[in-house]
């Protein structure tokens, strides 16, 4: 198999998956923020009996609360509500309230585990920490690739990775209406940052490995021959992750889904950018540094 590159293609593929998610946040239509950063409440009830979808939305509709229910559970029995506009004052009337209306339905119901709520100054801090934990990660990375490798290395991995952080949040956009964007988000972000970098690495020590051996090689060949030689590792890899991740997202619940559904963006946009971005980018910023020497000498 003959690897081209293909790189100007594919950012412009990336360029425009961002731009609708630009779009579609300017349009009032951006990231379905869960409670962990809006602020608001969650509780969980076990209905005793299989739950009729649109009881509990009525119920907390009569109670003019705005909220999203999802079921989980073999009866889908068990009912996690959401909800962002309440102030904690009224949290105990109005969980009252709704537990009278509620066992008038389902007379066995119950609360299961602990009300949580989360203020906004809580959700904006947790927002601010999940950008400057990636921003750190970025910049340790981008010191310790180049150090083992060079800094145009470093760059080129850094560029990858954020670009693969940039391609998760804009499908979290696109997919607004399946997914809502809560604390396991950063851990699934922290996680492909992670396993971005590892795909990225393994192709730049072949890079390493090639040019040393090539050293008057165009850089673009050496990352052709360097990413066809690390090809079948990629797959194998991806391949075995991705079956476990989907299997989660597809078989877990709510809480599950809002971590593995981001991690199945991030593995696939991960492979894509180590194989078809990063590589070139180090090949562009190489053969700038050569043009430079030359012209120096």
């Amino acid at each position: 198999m003959t690897v081209k590159n293909h790189s100007k293609i594919c950012l412009i593929i990336s360029a425009a998956i961002m731009v609708i998610a630009l779009i579609m946040t300017l349009t009032g239509n951006g990231i379905n923020m869960g409670i962990d950063f809006e602020g608001g409440l969650s509780m969980e009830y076990n209905l005793k009996a299989a739950g009729v979808k649109g009881d509990i939305e009525a119920i907390l509709g009569d109670l003019g609360v705005t909220s999203t229910v999802t079921y989980q559970g073999a009866n889908e029995d068990q009912a996690i509500i959401r909800i962002k506009d309440v102030m904690q004052d009224d949290i105990q009337k109005m969980q009252a309230d709704f537990e009278t209306a509620l066992k008038e339905k389902y007379p066995d119901a119950e609360s299961v585990g602990d009300v949580n709520y989360v203020g906004p100054v809580a959700g904006a801090t947790l927002v601010k920490n999940a950008i400057v934990s990636v921003l750190l990660a970025a910049g340790l990375m981008l010191i310790y690739i180049a150090i083992r490798f060079d800094f145009n290395s470093g760059v080129a991995a850094v560029f990858g990775l954020l670009h693969d952080v940039l391609i998760m949040l804009s499908f979290m956009v696109i997919f607004r209406s399946f997914i809502q964007m809560n604390s396991p988000f950063i851990a699934a972000a922290l996680t492909i940052v992670g396993y971005s970098i590892n795909n990225t690495i393994v192709i730049f020590d072949r890079i390493r490995e090639n040019a040393r051996r090539m050293p008057s090689a165009p850089r673009e060949e050496v990352t052709n021959i360097s990413i066809k030689e690390s090809l079948g590792r990629t797959i194998c890899t991806t391949a075995t992750t991705l079956i476990t991740i989907v299997a989660l997202c597809i078989l877990g619940v709510a809480s599950i889904r809002e971590f593995a559904l981001p991690i199945i963006i991030g593995i696939l946009s991960g492979v894509y950018s180590a194989n078809m971005i990063n590589g070139y980018v180090w090949a562009f910023l190489e053969e700038k540094r050569r043009g430079r020497k030359k012209a120096k000498a």
